[in-house]
């Protein structure tokens, strides 16, 4: 049965992420799988072993002492998963989640939200973990290595959680682009919510005819305006989500090879880094 898969942790993003998969659980009418993730760890690795210098029987006593410490903070992070599920499956039944369903694992987070993303109709996950979430203006180390590999599209929460009611569709005519648009067409996650579609570009025929054509796939009965404004990308969407109340931007994921992202950058990330409100990302 498909499902809202929502990925949480121990940061301050996981009450948004919360909010953001029971308004989603609502309008898609589907169960939240809620997923907590404790990740593997080598005790061994994770510490600078010098013991080799001071005789075989000390290094031996200091391994196991490492392994057990280790045991201990395994122990302490299952305790905590378990009480983080306890606690956002209540939030999310309080909120109106369709139906909610909890699941613990041990292991590698990337490997296990794909794993469990086979059933699901879209990923929820935070902007940042608990391990970077102060770090302000930056992403989480994740959430580019899901984007790329998952095959669902993928909702980020922003930290504050703000009901969506309305759409920013950044368009520019992509392949990516259009696989976005096509999701925006037919989801009832976006039922009934008006839509500005910006392309970021000069102001010229052929751009005027393919924002005509976008706004006229979501059919004629949508709330459509389009914008067309020259500028950076990140700058001009960022402008009209920031003139938007209650937006959620929505746009076509990583349309470009790593190695070009990595010399000249890429507009996903920025706009997922310097947005203010969730962000629907489809591959």
């Amino acid at each position: 049965m498909e499902h809202v898969l929502t990925c949480i942790d121990a940061s301050g993003y996981a009450d948004s992420v919360c909010d953001l998969a029971a308004w989603a659980s609502q309008r898609l009418q589907m169960p939240v799988e809620l997923l907590h993730v404790v990740q593997r760890s080598d005790a061994v690795s994770a510490r600078s072993d010098r013991s080799g210098a001071i005789g075989l029987g000390v290094k031996t006593s200091l391994m196991n002492e490492l392994v057990e410490m280790e045991a201990a903070e395994t122990r302490l992070r299952v305790e905590r998963g378990r009480m983080l599920l306890a606690a956002a499956e209540q939030r999310l039944r309080d909120h109106g989640a369709f139906d909610v369903r909890a699941l613990h694992r041990h292991g590698g987070i990337i490997e296990t939200i794909l794993e469990r993303e086979q059933d699901a109709r879209v990923v929820i996950i935070g902007k940042r973990g608990d391990a970077h979430e102060f770090a302000q203006d930056h992403i989480g180390s994740n959430i580019e290595r899901v984007v790329r590999a998952s095959t669902k599209p993928v909702l980020v929460a922003s930290r504050e959680y703000t009901e969506p009611r309305s759409i920013v569709f950044a368009y520019d005519a992509s392949p990516a682009a259009n696989r976005a648009l096509a999701r925006l067409a037919e989801s009832p996650l976006f039922d009934g919510l008006p839509v500005n579609i910006v392309m970021a570009d000069t102001d010229n025929d052929a751009h005027r005819r393919a924002l005509d054509s976008a706004a006229a796939n979501l059919g004629s009965e949508r709330d459509v305006r389009t914008t067309l404004e020259r500028g950076k990308p990140e700058a001009v969407i960022a402008d009209v989500v920031a003139q938007t109340p209650g937006a959620m931007l929505v746009m076509g994921a990583y349309g470009h090879s790593p190695i070009r992202t990595l010399i000249i950058g890429s507009t996903t990330t920025t706009m997922i880094r310097t947005v203010r409100v969730p962000v629907l990302l489809v591959r």
